[in-house]
């Protein structure tokens, strides 16, 4: 398989698990979402999705 580059947008339940779920297969996944707030807390290493 041939790693790719992807981009996912939105951030949200579907696109974060796509994107989480994509990079550990070994692509290079960029996740873009435009609320600012949910971003800046992706970036300081915080997932509001929980799952069991």
């Amino acid at each position: 398989m041939f790693a790719r580059r992807i981009v996912v947008v939105g951030t949200g339940y579907v696109g974060l698990t796509t994107g989480a779920c994509l990079a550990s297969l070994g692509h290079r996944v960029v996740c873009s979402d435009v609320d600012a707030v949910k971003v800046a807390a992706l970036r300081r290493g915080e997932v509001g999705i929980r799952e069991p």
